[in-house]
């Protein structure tokens, strides 16, 4: 879409408010609205000022002014706002030297897919992440220097069997009983639809969406694979479609990942395909899971640097209660055809060429996909390039292996917690520099609100449950 086209599309929809929108560090949409009759062609070159100091992990005071450049092919109008108004979504420019912003997660995402193209491996990789969240009817939390609390509350819940509901007609979903139940158990069908023709309505390809594995309203709606700026940006769409579409049917939506004890938490299955001249450069007839040799380096180098990659990818400190085993997390450093307990899955739902891909199940989604699927992408092409090879695949159950068992199969296991896996990326992330894809003051900026702003924010303080183990000791 051309800046002339932008304008004519905000007229043939009447809008009078122009949003523009761009992604902070660590993954939110920032915005600001302008008046639809500053929309002039001169915007998507001259573009519109903004405080970069006043956005996580950007710039200081004193170099505060930063410029939005609208991307005129992200065009739409939003679908939630009373008043018309066109969306935009925006990268970011020094206003100085009039070069793109090198912590602008957007810009990452661009440059990721240009060293792949560059390396000459593959044209074009695919993404299709599967995002998974909770609804909630309820979420009340609060945490200060005397007392910590949250409440959770959902129609659906397995704790709700005894409320009184007059009458209470039952039909709770169990806990870890949500998969694939019809109604009255799964309460959500319409509003799970509104959301996926949402979606589509904004030109998002939807795939599937159904209830998943928890009680209290979890739930999967999976797009189809894109080039991965284009997923990235779809991804950030789908969550503020989710959110609003929740928040105006009197539900809350969260894509933290692992809300409730003792049930399943929310991942982001990342499936990832190379292509190259219009065909698939994952599939070999003969190979393991029918996987080529290029797809066998590809998992070497998701496994090799797995730690560093999860930094990105499972970005909380509440991802790794997610990644612990028995909730069908993906703790192991393997790989497997079908295989759920190992982070490398290749799905075997279809047996044509085309649809061969590997899913790496480690990621969830409180993470800021263009830094994600861009560390996913620079880990596999590092072991494409290098030839590395993994492990050998582990065909069984490897929740039921011993310590020893896994030792000796040269299985290790996934980060037990951010802090972890901030060390794994201040130790190892050479691979994401290659090609300026990356960039050291990204990474420095990043591991330091990281450790500042999560990881001491929840070491220093009291955890509730720790009162009913201590207290009286």
């Amino acid at each position: 879409m051309t800046p002339k086209e932008v304008i004519e599309l905000a007229r043939t929809n009447e809008a009078r408010v122009v949003d523009v929108k761009f992604c902070d560090l660590f993954g939110a949409w920032q915005h600001f609205s302008i008046p639809v009759e500053k929309l002039e062609e001169e915007m998507f070159t001259d573009g519109l000022g903004f405080d970069g100091s006043s956005i996580r992990g950007f710039q200081k005071i004193n170099e505060s002014d930063m410029l939005l450049m609208p991307d005129p092919d992200t065009a739409l109008m939003d679908p939630f706002t009373e008043i018309p108004t066109l969306s935009i979504l925006c990268d970011i420019e020094d206003p100085l030297t009039r070069q793109p912003y090198s912590r602008d997660p957007r810009y990452t995402a661009k440059k990721a897919e240009k060293y792949l193209q560059d390396s000459g491996i593959a044209d074009v990789a695919y993404f299709g992440a599967e995002s998974e969240f909770y609804l909630f009817n309820e979420i009340r939390y609060d945490y200060r220097p005397n007392m910590s609390y949250h409440f959770i509350d959902s129609d659906e819940a397995a704790w709700n069997t005894n409320r009184d509901e007059a009458p209470n007609l039952g039909y709770k979903i169990p806990y870890k009983g949500g998969y694939f139940p019809v109604a009255p158990q799964d309460k959500y069908q319409d509003i799970r639809t509104e959301m996926m023709l949402t979606m589509i309505d904004s030109g998002i390809d939807v795939e599937v969406q159904h209830h998943e594995v928890g009680t209290a309203g979890q739930t999967e709606i999976d797009l189809k694979f894109q080039p991965l700026l284009k997923h990235a940006d779809d991804m950030l769409m789908y969550k503020y479609i989710v959110k609003n579409v929740a928040y105006q049917n009197g539900l809350t939506a969260t894509f933290m990942p692992k809300p409730l004890f003792q049930d399943n938490g929310s991942g982001m299955h990342t499936h990832v395909s190379f292509w190259k001249d219009g065909q698939t450069l994952m599939f070999d007839e003969n190979g393991y899971a029918k996987l080529s040799e290029l797809a066998i380096h590809y998992i070497g180098g998701i496994l090799k640097h797995a730690p560093a990659i999860l930094a990105f990818a499972a970005p909380t400190t509440n991802s790794y209660r997610r990644l612990v085993p028995g909730y069908e997390a993906p703790i192991y450093l393997a790989y497997s055809g079908r295989n759920r307990s190992a982070c490398c899955r290749i799905p075997a739902y279809s047996k044509t060429p085309k649809a061969t891909r590997v899913e790496f199940r480690a990621p969830d989604p409180s993470s800021n996909p263009y830094l994600a699927f861009s560390a996913i992408l620079m880990a596999g092409l590092d072991g494409i390039k290098n030839k590395i090879v993994p492990p050998p695949p582990a065909d069984f159950d490897i929740y039921e292996a011993s310590p020893l068992e896994l030792e000796e199969k040269g299985i290790a296991q996934a980060p037990g917690s951010l802090d972890e896996a901030i060390n794994a990326l201040e130790q190892d992330h050479q691979f994401l520099l290659e090609g300026g894809v990356f960039t050291k003051d990204l990474i420095e900026t990043y591991i330091a609100y990281k450790r500042e702003n999560e990881i001491d924010a929840i070491r220093l303080r009291p955890h509730p449950y720790e009162f009913a183990m201590y207290f009286n000791i």
